[in-house]
């Protein structure tokens, strides 16, 4: 395994099979780190060097299960928090101990925010103003995001973000309003239903997205920015997933009418962007592209799917828990108010 495939592994939890000196083979698991002659893994007790020249095998691995039960229901809020910044990953970040600050020129608020995936390793307070100045160096207004229980979701971990919400609040900031989301998952084997499509439609799936499927892409009801394309590829791996209609008689890709992208990483799956044109909804175009994204999920290992979907975006919320998600957990973002 080449040091680019470990690379692209960077931030990830890993398990990694080395070759003794003395004979034998020994597994190491945690999140590697750094990559150069040797694999950095941070383990639970310590940091681990694993020369290259001995790996003979190795994978992501999804995060630790914090109780029994499914894998989809039993990964802590924290901990799919981190696995979903693999699948979004900013053109900019930074570390403050355990928050994660990302900045991507104000597009998205995953790809613009303080995430907390542990203790921020000074005064919370602190932090929270240093942050705050992180991002009014480049021009954009600070954003923190916030994760939470909700009824029918895995319980609450009391996790790094109870530290953030109640730093947010002492200084003032507050929920910025139709920015929150539910976060939902699945078994991804539960999801590969197939789904026929209606006459004259194909599901076509490709490694980059053409112009067609970024046509087919809104955000704000309204054409994605340039840099969004940086975001769009930020995963460790991901596909871009269209129905299309006949192509055109020169030869020209069909128009997509629904699109998707299913990227992978944390040894989970994830979705974004689905989206159907009014003129092709009620078809079950949808549901069609969570089957064909899943079952690429599936044969790549991924045995867990997560997305994201705004708190009162019923039509979405109906389609995906009939589809077969469940409510994980919330989440919200927090700003000065008022604004600076």
């Amino acid at each position: 395994m080449d040091t680019s495939t470990w690379r692209a592994r960077l931030g990830q939890r890993v398990v990694v099979r080395r070759r003794l000196d003395g004979g034998g083979f020994a597994d190491v698991l945690g999140e590697l780190t750094d990559v150069d002659t040797h694999l950095h893994v941070r383990t639970r007790t310590g940091p681990v060097a694993v020369r290259l020249d001995t790996v003979v095998a190795g994978k992501v691995v999804p995060p630790r299960p914090q109780r029994k039960g499914p894998p989809h229901l039993v990964t802590s809020i924290t901990d799919l928090e981190a696995v979903s910044s693999l699948h979004w990953r900013a053109a900019e970040t930074a570390r403050r101990g355990g928050w994660l600050l990302r900045a991507h020129g104000g597009f998205t608020g995953r790809a613009n925010s303080v995430l907390p995936l542990g203790d921020p390793r000074e005064d919370p307070a602190a932090a929270l103003a240093q942050a705050g100045a992180w991002y009014a160096g480049r021009g954009l207004t600070p954003r923190a995001s916030v994760a939470s229980a909700v009824p029918g979701g895995v319980p609450d971990d009391h996790g790094p973000a109870d530290a953030l919400r109640s730093a947010c609040l002492s200084a003032g900031w507050q929920v910025v309003p139709g920015g929150s989301a539910l976060v939902l998952t699945a078994p991804t084997a539960d999801l590969r239903r197939p789904v026929p499509l209606p006459p004259g439609l194909h599901l076509d799936a490709a490694a980059t997205p053409d112009a067609a499927w970024l046509a087919g892409y809104h955000h704000r009801d309204g054409p994605p920015p340039e840099d969004a394309l940086a975001l769009l590829l930020s995963a460790p791996s991901q596909c871009f997933l269209s129905v299309r209609d006949a192509p055109g008689t020169s030869g020209t890709p069909g128009r997509a009418v629904a699109v998707a992208r299913l990227s992978l990483g944390g040894g989970w799956a994830g979705l974004t962007a689905v989206e159907v044109a009014p003129d092709h909804r009620r078809l079950g175009l949808a549901r069609a592209l969570l089957a064909g994204a899943a079952d690429r999920a599936w044969r790549a290992g991924a045995t867990s799917t997560f997305l994201q979907v705004g708190d009162t975006n019923e039509a979405a919320l109906q389609l995906y828990t009939r589809s077969g998600f469940a409510l994980h957990h919330r989440y919200d973002y927090y700003r000065p108010e008022p604004l600076p």
